[in-house]
């Protein structure tokens, strides 16, 4: 009998800068994308969780530099980093989260000690961190998070005096392409300069249980203490094993004021639509109202996969346990 089991990843989503990609600079994305996706189709073919995939496979985009979570993220309105993180369980809905961490190598895994350990959902800040460091997780100097692409991504946005959006204007985006002879990766496929870096990981199992991962480092030079969608229970992240499980990546503030992850949801047992219909219906109809822009990953218990995303491109991809991994960036 034939395994419905599946994982889904995303890594971003934003402005294409496809006419001058180099073809090397956009298998090193591809690669990625696909070498994470069968790190987490191994553990669904061995019989493991949704919840241990989707884990392993944020754990591994927060530890990949070309991706804003983790090693890579980028830099606050300070200069500094830091990090959120939720996951959720849709066999029990059970939930855990931590946010504006600054010295946790994966949030990703501190939130699934939450999960599991806590009676509580989010922690954040310092108590976050305490709480982290009574789980035995591995911290790091804040230096870690550094990569001189994010560096230069946040000098740029230093000198605008603002966070860096996808909307921002025509003056930015000159200065974007004048400093991207400097850039460590001169031509991303997604301008990491007009991108919602976040990243995710949703999962159905052989045993029918779903689950959903995200993290991200946030927005460049944003404020200090400013929290996005990625740690939100229903805003970034949701699972049920009775719908679906959700991962976004776009503008927090708007998911957030959408509760996107969990509408998604809601459609599905409120109004008895299938996952596509609710997923493009969210992204394509309701986040516009209020100029959301980004995506999001989504799988159902029959393990249907949709990926929508309402900008130029996303990184995303997904797995059956069986087949090749499939990932994409463009539309």
């Amino acid at each position: 009998m034939k395994s419905n089991a599946v994982i889904a990843i995303h890594g971003g989503a934003g402005t294409i800068l496809r006419a001058s990609m180099a073809p090397e600079v956009e298998t090193r994305y591809l690669d990625a994308l696909s070498g994470i996706l069968a790190a987490g189709q191994r553990i669904l073919a061995a019989g493991g969780s949704a919840l241990d995939a989707v884990e392993q496979a944020v754990r591994l985009l927060e530890d990949c530099p070309l991706f804003n979570a983790g090693h890579g993220a980028v830099f606050t309105s300070a200069g500094t980093h830091e990090l959120d993180a939720s996951i959720m369980d849709g066999r029990t809905l059970e939930a855990g989260a931590v946010c504006c961490v600054k010295h946790v190598r994966n949030p990703v895994l501190a939130a699934r000690r939450v999960l599991e350990k806590s009676e509580h959902v989010l922690f954040t800040g310092e108590g976050a961190e305490a709480f982290a460091a009574a789980q035995g997780l591995e911290f790091v100097d804040p230096g870690y998070f550094h990569t001189d692409a994010r560096y230069r991504q946040w000098l740029l946005a230093r000198g605008e005096a603002r966070a860096m959006l996808d909307h921002d204007g025509a003056t930015l985006e000159a200065k974007a392409a004048a400093n991207a002879s400097a850039d460590s990766l001169p031509h991303e496929p997604i301008d990491p300069n007009r991108k919602f870096g976040t990243v995710g990981a949703v999962a159905l199992d052989a045993h029918g249980h779903l689950a959903a991962a995200t993290s991200t480092g946030g927005i460049t030079n944003k404020q200090v203490g400013r929290v996005g969608d990625a740690p939100l229970i229903g805003a970034g992240c949701y699972a049920d094993d009775a719908t679906c499980a959700v991962s976004t990546t776009g503008s927090g503030e708007m998911f957030m004021r959408m509760v996107a992850a969990y509408d998604v949801a809601a459609q599905m047992k409120y109004r008895g639509v299938s996952l596509s219909e609710a997923a493009t219906n969210v992204v394509m109809e309701q986040l516009p109202r209020i100029d959301g822009r980004g995506g999001l990953i989504a799988v159902d218990a029959q393990g249907n996969v949709v990926l929508p995303f309402n900008t130029e491109g996303m990184y995303r991809g997904y797995a059956r346990v069986g087949e090749a991994p499939v990932a994409s960036i463009y539309v």
